[in-house]
């Protein structure tokens, strides 16, 4: 896949790098040469010093050519316009943008764009650590609107049918149970075990009814 990585700070250096240890062609751009000394030495890719907002520093870079880009500066009016530029005009089918201001998010996805909002997202995280809780998310859908949690089932909920659990929440949906190392896809009338790992796929309200429900409160 040949890729477009706009902005060579510190997370479009570091995906630059990753792209191109997976075999991808990539092309990095910022409009400070000393920004590319954030690479890894052993990058062997394409970079291109200018701004991103000119024509002629997006097809030096091979737009025109490009199956994907990323635009991840530290700017979000830079990155939606970049991204816009990128889908609309060049039709590049696979364009992500990086988003600071979770603000802005609604914004760029009314423009179609596919946004990581890095504040958002560490937000979430960091929360959820915090909250002492033994749910941990193993994998995150968009910008952590969906996402599939794995938890341990405790004393409590032994030998209760699994439906159980589920009926007793919205937003929430059993992915795999794993007992003694061996998963399997669940069904509602699985029963528990003290010590099963449960991963589930769910929205924040959804998780958090769960946690309430494990913990023998109300949702």
């Amino acid at each position: 896949m040949n890729v477009i990585v706009v902005g060579c700070g510190r997370l479009g250096s570091e995906l630059a790098f990753r792209l191109y240890q997976k075999g991808h062609q990539v092309t990095i751009v910022d409009n400070l040469a000393v920004s590319f000394d954030r690479l890894n030495p052993a990058f062997r890719g394409r970079t291109v010093e200018g701004e991103a907002l000119s024509k002629e520093v997006l097809e030096r870079a091979g737009i025109g050519e490009a199956d994907g880009l990323a635009s991840v500066t530290n700017s979000d009016t830079l990155n939606a316009v970049v991204a816009h530029t990128a889908r609309t005009i060049y039709k590049i089918p696979n364009v992500v943008v990086r988003n600071y201001d979770p603000s802005l998010r609604p914004v760029l996805e009314a423009m179609g764009l596919q946004a990581i909002s890095s504040t958002s997202w560490g937000a979430q995280r960091i929360e959820e650590l915090l909250s002492g809780n033994a749910v941990f998310t193993v994998f995150s859908a968009g910008n952590g609107e969906v996402e599939i949690y794995e938890m341990t089932i405790p004393e409590m909920w032994n030998g209760h049918r699994l439906i159980e659990i589920i009926n007793r929440t919205k937003q929430c949906l059993p992915v795999a149970l794993t007992r003694a190392g061996r998963s399997s896809l669940p069904t509602d009338d699985d029963l528990l075990q003290t010590g099963d790992v449960l991963d589930v796929s769910a929205t924040m309200e959804g998780i958090a009814a769960l946690r309430a429900c494990l913990a023998g409160k109300e949702a």
